[in-house]
């Protein structure tokens, strides 16, 4: 059995492309990466959700590579687990184990070119026929999609406003899973266009009851808000050692940079966002491992998560001057950007918690 705690032998992301993308996705599966939290008995590891996010810590530390880390994790909640908690027990057996070992790269499609975080706007439609269902519709910025050899793809059933979830394979008839269009932030990961022309869908491959997709696109979006920073949190610290040990070396008239206070107060701030971003996404994993919903908690993580990675992105570049130009630096200012706005945006983020909380009605 591969060790839980193995880690894929890949560095930070030099390249860009499909080809390097699927390499460092497919060392990620060759070393059970993908198989945390999930049980053992579908051939997961059978081990906890404080386990995969130490890893996931981990694999952010040594990669830095939020193109990666998205990846990972639009493979893993938007697929793996919807499988996990809505399949019947055949389409556990046939997908689970692929995608488990990345046999199939996965993922979900909800967004649309006129339509992201308002789910309700979503225009794809699925036609019930004697034998399944006909799909048409556009989806966009579907990460892995280039990559995939199956999406879970969401759709309102035609004439209604609900919306059901269907299993998808990049070979089915009328299904065109295509590059593009190109990101700024997180390019390392592959994103494309879906576009469903008459795509035909066999009846088993509907997943969960008719008509539940809005809760199964909440609840795969709960857990990737809250644990791809899990990984950025490996971001954050990683870009935090390499600050200090630049202040602390860098001369400045008779001292050095980080015998300045207003570089020392940048540098605590930048140590107080990662250490509650890491609290928020403990409290995540904790409240999973004992089986509860994470609605709020996961809308909290996200929203502060991602505004703290871009400001601890902004101050390392600014605080590195020349240097924080360098690839890593100041793409990392990009993939922060993204953050924001990936999973939800900031704005949805506080819309959730508001309503939580009883508010924000119109």
């Amino acid at each position: 059995m591969t060790e839980v705690f193995d880690l894929p032998d890949i560095g930070p992301a030099e390249t860009r492309g499909t080809e390097q993308a699927k390499n460092r996705f497919m060392a990620c599966a060759a070393s059970g990466l993908l198989r945390h939290a999930v049980p053992d008995k579908v051939g997961g590891h059978g081990n906890t959700f404080a386990d995969l996010i130490d890893i996931h810590a981990r694999l952010g530390e040594q990669t830095r590579d939020p193109g990666l880390l998205l990846a990972v994790n639009a493979h893993v909640w938007g697929s793996v687990f919807p499988l996990l908690k809505f399949g019947t027990q055949a389409q556990k057996d046939k997908w689970i184990p692929k995608l488990l070992d990345g046999e199939l790269i996965g993922g979900h499609a909800i967004t649309e070119p006129q339509a992201g975080s308002d789910i309700q706007g979503m225009e794809t439609t699925a036609t019930e026929t004697p034998d399944g269902y006909v799909l048409n519709g556009h989806k966009r910025y579907i990460t892995n999609t280039p990559l995939a050899g199956m999406l879970i793809i969401y759709a309102k059933l035609a004439g209604s406003s609900s919306i059901s979830a269907f299993i998808v394979k990049a070979d089915d008839e009328g299904a065109d899973f295509r590059q593009g269009p190109a990101t700024k932030g997180c390019s390392t990961a592959a994103m494309g266009d879906v576009v469903l022309t008459e795509c035909q869908v066999p009846a088993d491959r509907g997943l969960g009851k008719a008509g539940a997709g809005s809760t199964m696109i909440q609840l795969a979006l709960e857990l990737e808000r809250a644990f791809i920073f899990a990984g950025i949190a490996g971001v954050m610290q990683w870009q935090l050692q390499q600050v200090i040990q630049y202040v602390r070396s860098r001369r400045s008239g008779k001292g050095v940079l980080g015998d300045l206070q207003v570089v020392a107060h940048k540098i605590a701030d930048m140590k107080l966002r990662l250490e509650t971003t890491r609290l928020w996404i403990r409290q995540c994993a904790d409240l999973c491992d004992a089986g509860k919903r994470i609605t709020l908690a996961s809308a909290q993580t996200k929203l502060y998560a991602s505004e703290a990675f871009l400001q601890s992105s902004l101050d390392a570049s600014h605080l590195l001057g020349a240097l924080g130009q360098e690839h890593e630096f100041a793409d990392w200012v990009q993939d922060a950007m993204a953050g924001r706005l990936l999973s939800g945006s900031s704005e949805i983020q506080k819309n959730i918690i508001a309503a939580m909380l009883g508010l924000g009605g119109r």
